[in-house]
């Protein structure tokens, strides 16, 4: 029993602490040791399923299970501390890749970092429990990815013209009457007489309520967004669809498009109130145009047996953008540190 793991789980059960209450590191009753806790979660979290779960509800399951494992009660709530498992001193992470991203911070080195192998039948197969120390020698360049957040939320009514009329600097340029049919490309540049206005978007983009594609997987973005792209080409009238990844998605009309299948708006690197020049985009009539100018269809759905079904489309100007989506304050610009791991990481 003296050298058996389980002795901390019913140390820490018949203790009543919590996953927040601090224990002495090397306690010999209540701390578990780093090779220790990787054995206890490399056993207990095996073969834990996580198909169809979107980021939030696969880390709050996680945790769940990972306080079930430890012998800790699971909290009504879990609080936003950093390490999200104090007691212990510890985070966790889940890896379909070996792309490890720890957001908004760098390494530290005395926690510890309990990343979890997700197989290809979505289960949990290994746990590896390692420090900042360690994490820091893979770090090779300790980039960090910079993005704006905001928040989606979501109202009774399914479409919602937030901003009903375009800039004024963009106003002139719009034509109620224009055939996309005629246009050659979405990626074509945008110019004077052939962008519908704001409200004429609005008009075609709210056919797209009740609309569904293929679901590609909550961690597949791209092919998420590529197929609403096509649905949005085919409800604005474009005979053909094509996408290049850049923004603004539809070019042509100088269109951003967001899908939302969680509260959580990715910006990218640019506020879309910001008044700094679209360089991408040439002048119209020797007018420059902003981001400020842009327009963003946030298209908000669900996930039903297998397919994305859109609920609601909200559409706005960047110039009003957080009248309607809050933007995350606190550090305002949230950053990613993603380190890259080796093949041989959970076999080491």
């Amino acid at each position: 029993m003296a050298n058996d793991p389980q002795r901390f789980v019913a140390a820490i059960r018949k203790s009543g602490l919590t996953i927040y209450d601090p224990i002495t590191v090397g306690d010999p009753a209540l701390w578990i040791p780093t090779p220790d806790l990787q054995t206890l979660l490399d056993a207990g979290m095996h073969g834990m399923s996580v198909e169809g779960l979107p980021n939030r509800p696969r880390s709050k399951a996680v945790k769940e299970r990972v306080c079930q494992v430890l012998g800790y009660p699971v909290p009504k709530s879990f609080r936003q501390t950093r390490p999200r498992f104090p007691g212990q001193m510890f985070d966790t992470y889940t890896q379909e890749n070996n792309n490890l991203q720890v957001y908004n911070e760098g390494l530290d080195s005395t926690r510890r970092y309990v990343v979890m192998q997700i197989s290809e039948a979505h289960e949990i197969s290994r746990v590896k429990v390692v420090t900042g120390d360690v994490l820091r020698q893979l770090n090779l360049t300790g980039t960090l990815t910079r993005k704006y957040q905001a928040r989606c939320n979501s109202r009774a009514d399914r479409t919602e013209l937030v901003t009903a009329k375009d800039t004024t600097l963009l106003a002139p340029f719009t034509n109620p009457q224009v055939d996309l049919r005629q246009v050659a490309s979405p990626l074509k540049n945008p110019e004077a007489g052939q962008l519908l206005p704001i409200a004429g978007l609005f008009k075609r983009l709210s056919k797209l309520i009740g609309q569904s594609f293929e679901d590609a997987g909550f961690n597949q973005e791209r092919k998420r967004g590529a197929a609403l792209h096509g649905l949005i080409c085919e409800a604005l009238g474009y005979s053909s669809c094509q996408d290049d990844g850049q923004f603004p998605d539809v070019r042509h009309q100088l269109l951003e498009v967001k899908l939302q299948t969680s509260p959580t708006i990715d910006l990218g690197l640019v506020l879309p109130n910001s008044t700094d020049s679209l360089r991408r985009v040439p002048t119209i009539k020797g007018k420059q145009v902003r981001h400020c100018d842009v327009r963003y269809a946030v298209c908000c759905g669900h996930v039903e047996v297998g397919r994305v079904i859109l609920t609601h489309v909200f559409l706005t100007r960047g110039e009003g953008f957080f009248g309607r989506f809050p933007q995350f304050q606190g550090k305002i610009l949230n950053e990613k540190l993603q380190i890259w791991l080796p093949d041989d990481f959970f076999y080491r």
